[in-house]
């Protein structure tokens, strides 16, 4: 652990003799928030997270409390409670640590959560890759029924509760809200429209149902501890709170950092907390939030605010982690996965790498979506095996330009968006391994042959 981190959620991961067993939790104070949190008013709790100003930690980072203050109460329907545990966007491995090490953590959040939003039913959606980690939130929700925090009149308070946990089957689409909503109803998980189909109206069985990442119900806890504007008072305004960022590629100490909202810049990030770079490495380039993400390069420059609110002119190590810090730079935060690329690295290559992924996740509801990230596959794919065409630079920015915003969901723009900003930022690299692998292809009279083909 850094001195600079402020850990709040990871407080207790990692420590020596810390296990994820329902005796450890005890021992540190746990359910002792989520006893409190039963003698208070349902009301008073939505109004808490909604004064925390926490935003949501699954990518899109919308408030939580504005996002519970949607709910339908009036319709008489029954509330849900989904925890979005299927961490799937490349480069993010955060909340599977929670799970994995301090999943009785998750749980009290949870129920705070439920009972915040009169749910009596929750469900906790997990990846279908973390088998292991469905067997412990399995066992830890047994524990905590044995000592009656869940179940049936808990404490005998009158309120009772249900948690399950439901497996997926590996799908990156069902990171998406309604997708996930679809999928954890049985069926194909094809992201709904919305509107009309926001999950606080008409969410899991046409049910008012919250939907929230498993770093966002677990900062529930703290913010029931702590009150909302004690709370408020961690981090910046509007990035308040901490946030855990994964760190991955061309680091010597990757892994995973709590820090307050905009408590350290990236160079900070990259140099002081994870050692810089490889030896005689230079840095290339950062995706910012997860794959999904813009890329951004080593040595641009961006305009925005600094921390006391000054105009200012950034340099990429400059700036500022959190929500608003980050989308200075024409990206975005995401899910918090940062990766680093050194001089090593063969934009053409990885690209290649990443538009595979999204090829294979797109669930094919929407035509944009289905073609474009197929295309965009296999044009990546020649380019990357020594295939490419002259033309393919312009055509890769053409067909991710008619991508965004045509399709139900933002995979779309996960899909586009890399290859938008991988091929405006390194053009160079990409034109010249065209032209490269063009020259080595010339027939025998000269020409060009035209017969290499989408694979």
């Amino acid at each position: 652990m850094s001195a600079k981190e402020r850990r709040i959620i990871l407080k207790n991961i990692d420590q020596h003799g810390y296990g994820n067993d329902i005796d450890t939790y005890l021992e540190h104070g746990g359910y002792e928030i989520w006893k409190k949190a039963l003698q208070r008013k349902p009301e008073e709790l939505r109004e808490e997270v909604k004064r925390s100003g926490v935003r949501g930690r699954g990518g899109a980072g919308f408030p939580a409390g504005m996002k519970w203050s949607f709910l339908d109460f009036k319709s008489g329907k029954p509330v849900y409670l989904v925890c979005n545990a299927d961490e799937s966007e490349p480069g993010t491995f955060k909340d599977r640590q929670i799970i994995y090490k301090d999943p009785h953590q998750l749980i009290e959040g949870m129920l705070i959560s439920a009972y915040a939003i009169t749910a009596k039913l929750a469900f906790i959606y997990i990846r279908g890759e973390f088998p292991d980690g469905a067997r412990i939130l399995e066992r830890a929700i047994e524990e905590a029924r044995s000592k009656n925090f869940l179940g049936k009149d808990i404490l005998g308070t009158g309120f009772s509760c249900e948690i399950h946990v439901h497996r997926g089957a590996g799908a990156y689409i069902c990171g998406e809200e309604t997708g996930l909503i679809e999928s954890l109803e049985g069926k194909r998980p094809y992201p709904r429209i919305k509107p009309p189909y926001f999950p606080a109206a008409l969410g899991l069985y046409m049910c008012p149902t919250i939907v929230n990442n498993v770093e966002t119900l677990c900062n529930v806890k703290h913010i029931a501890e702590m009150g909302g504007e004690e709370y408020a008072k961690i981090g910046r305004p509007g990035n308040t709170g901490t946030r855990i960022w994964c760190v991955s590629g061309h680091v010597r100490k990757p892994g995973y950092y709590e820090f307050e909202g905009g408590a350290l810049t990236l160079g900070e990030l990259i140099y002081d907390i994870c050692g810089g770079l490889h030896p005689g490495r230079k840095l290339k380039a950062v995706i910012p939030g997860g794959s999904s993400m813009k890329i951004l390069r080593a040595d641009e420059r961006f305009k925005g605010t600094d921390r006391e609110g000054n105009n200012f002119d950034f340099a990429l190590e400059d700036l500022i982690l959190d929500f608003d810090g980050i989308a200075v730079s024409g990206s975005l935060s995401g899910s918090g996965g940062i990766i680093v690329m050194d001089d090593t690295t063969d934009m053409v290559d990885a690209l290649a790498n990443v538009s595979a992924f999204y090829a294979h996740e797109s669930c094919g509801q929407c035509t944009p979506c289905r073609e474009g990230s197929l295309w965009l596959k296999k044009i990546l794919h020649r380019m990357s095996h020594g295939q490419a065409r002259l033309e393919d630079v312009d055509l890769l920015k053409s067909v991710a330009d008619q991508i965004p915003g045509r399709t139900i969901c933002a995979l779309g723009e996960a899909a586009a968006w890399p290859v938008q900003s991988y091929v405006a930022k390194f053009r160079d690299e990409f034109i010249a391994k065209a032209e490269n692998q063009a020259a080595g292809r010339t027939n025998g009279d000269g020409g060009i042959s035209d017969r290499v083909q989408l694979v």
